[in-house]
């Protein structure tokens, strides 16, 4: 079922408050090696990514937040 406009304007909205955009450029194919190893572990690459992030800067900060 496709997404209603009332609906699409109420995501944008949610969008531009809570969240920011940030892109990032991989090498061909390297992409897929991403998306399935965010499968293997039940997520979506952006949440993969994010965690990954996450993990990093927790670990380079000595666990301070």
């Amino acid at each position: 079922m496709p997404i209603s406009d009332a609906r699409k304007r109420a995501n944008k909205k949610s969008d531009e408050k809570y969240w920011e955009y940030c892109t990032v450029k991989v090498r061909k194919g390297r992409k897929a090696e991403i998306q399935s190893a965010a499968e293997a572990h039940g997520q979506s690459i952006n949440s993969y990514i994010t965690q990954a992030i996450d993990e990093r800067m927790d670990r380079l900060s000595g666990g301070e937040k």
